[in-house]
């Protein structure tokens, strides 16, 4: 068997690595577009260019062409410096988790037939959780024949709620799933 090197099977391996390693961006010779309209690195645009023409004007400034609208008619490209530009990218996104809160959801569990202290110490775990800026979820898990006394359930559910008002609002009131009610508490956010 004769191996022959074969350029186009390189070019199609080549081209597929510089698209992964970019991550759905294409720039210099990963844009297959024929023609692109450009925007050099002060954002004035240079108009209708060959994507030959492009690569070139980048080359002399030596920066790069990064296509930042692919579904354009021709496609938009853009002369930039692309380490500076994903650098600055990572940078944003990393101050953008920063700023953003993670919600939680919390659970707890009662009983149809719950006690008053045993209420109270699910309730004080509820304010707790809330207090943090969790969300909570408060559930009845009815068992055997207290299924046919769902007003119970809710009832406590309810007075849950109202116990939980001056630190929740009520995001979904009680409703039945299965054997279960439950009802969904969310902290308000008056910090």
């Amino acid at each position: 068997m004769n191996r022959c090197f074969n350029p186009n099977r390189v070019f199609a391996t080549s081209i597929r690595r510089w698209i992964t390693i970019s991550k759905d961006v294409l720039l210099n010779e990963g844009i297959r577009a024929r023609e692109v309209r450009l925007i050099d690195q002060n954002g004035e645009q240079l108009g209708i260019k060959s994507k030959n023409e492009a690569l070139e004007i980048a080359a002399r400034v030596n920066l790069d062409v990064v296509l930042v609208a692919p579904n354009a008619k021709p496609p938009v490209a853009r002369i930039m410096d692309y380490g500076k530009f994903k650098f600055e990218q990572q940078k944003k996104d990393k101050e953008a988790r920063k700023n953003q809160k993670i919600i939680n959801l919390k659970e707890v569990r009662l009983s149809p037939t719950i006690e008053e202290h045993d209420f109270n110490t699910k309730l004080r775990n509820a304010r707790k959780f809330l207090e943090k800026g969790d969300k909570v979820k408060a559930s009845i898990r009815f068992r055997g024949r207290a299924i046919t006394h769902k007003e119970i359930g809710q009832r406590v559910l309810e007075r849950f709620a109202e116990a939980c008002k001056d630190v929740s609002t009520v995001e979904t009131k009680p409703k039945m799933d299965g054997r279960s009610m439950f009802l969904m508490l969310a902290p308000t956010n008056e910090k």
